[in-house]
């Protein structure tokens, strides 16, 4: 609904409330007389009851939760207040000249004093809820408007395609210490037992003692003991580490491949063997193997 809308249907509830208003507010008053208020009271009652009712009605509008439940019982309780008064005023006629006996509302007594009490007790309600229902509204505070997230599903849907590369907080922040301005050195521990003796479990053979060094001689320095453990690997090294090797020539590959291969017939002179026993590279190794397998093949065609 548009701005003009709302504007009208406004201003046709505030004409129609007042009419209404204007109809409840001869036969309060009229009530109001007959209950002994004076001229000015009796003139200011419709609006204690009724108005209560307006106030009630916009703390209805505000108010949520169980305050707005609150405002609705007031409103509904004064809005059947009103109605009751209304309707005694409709069948006594003679509140509407005036000319009921002071106090009187009903024939029967306990009915007279029901209306008498409720028609009395009305305006201090209005104090009372009246004064709460715009302290709860004065303290009312209402809610954040989320403002709408403009195209939710594309960021929706780039948030989900985003690598964990280019997430937040991909690596932890380093850690900090503290330096210490004026570090204490503290001395090392000692151990335990360095009081008391402590009885060997085996025999310990006895220990020689060493013999006397003559004055003047030179003292012997000490040398680590050479350990036959083999040295595990620690990693490729480098080119200019490593010892030159003297490069082979054809001649002495040739030479050396002969010697590995003597004895052998020619079924089992391969490269691969060749290779193996002088180190070289396979296409030295076929080149070897060809060469040896000629020279074996002329020596027995030769051969009468």
């Amino acid at each position: 609904m548009n701005r003009f809308g709302k504007g009208l249907l406004i201003t046709a509830l505030v004409v129609v409330v007042g009419m209404a208003f204007r109809v409840s507010w001869n036969a309060l008053r009229d009530i109001a007389n007959a209950i002994g208020a004076d001229h000015t009271a009796a003139t200011l009652y419709p609006f204690v009851v009724d108005g209560l009712m307006a106030l009630a009605l916009v703390a209805t509008l505000v108010l949520v939760g169980n305050d707005r439940k609150f405002a609705l019982r007031v409103l509904g309780t004064y809005t059947g207040a009103s109605l009751v008064l209304n309707y005694v005023h409709g069948l006594v006629p003679a509140l509407h000249g005036a000319t009921v006996d002071w106090g009187r509302l009903a024939d029967w007594d306990p009915a007279n004093w029901a209306l008498v009490l409720l028609a009395t007790s009305l305006p201090v309600g209005s104090i009372y809820f009246g004064s709460d229902l715009v302290a709860k509204v004065l303290h009312h505070q209402p809610a954040p408007i989320v403002a709408p997230v403009v195209n939710a599903e594309e960021s929706t849907e780039t948030a989900m395609k985003r690598s964990t590369a280019d997430l937040p907080e991909s690596t932890p922040a380093p850690i900090i210490t503290p330096a210490v301005a004026n570090p204490v050195w503290m001395p090392d521990p000692l151990p335990v037992g360095f009081l008391k003796s402590t009885l060997p479990l085996k025999p310990v053979p006895a220990i020689g003692s060493a013999p006397a060094k003559r004055i003047g001689t030179t003292p012997q320095r000490t040398v680590a003991a050479a350990s036959t453990r083999p040295r595990a690997a620690t990693g490729r090294v480098p080119n200019v580490a490593r010892s030159p090797q003297p490069k082979r020539t054809q001649a002495q590959l040739l030479d050396e491949a002969r010697t590995a291969t003597t004895g052998l017939p020619d079924a089992k002179v391969t490269a691969e063997g060749i290779r193996r026993e002088i180190h070289t590279s396979p296409a030295n190794a076929r080149m070897l193997r060809d060469t040896i397998l000629a020279e074996r093949a002329g020596a027995a065609v030769g051969t009468p």
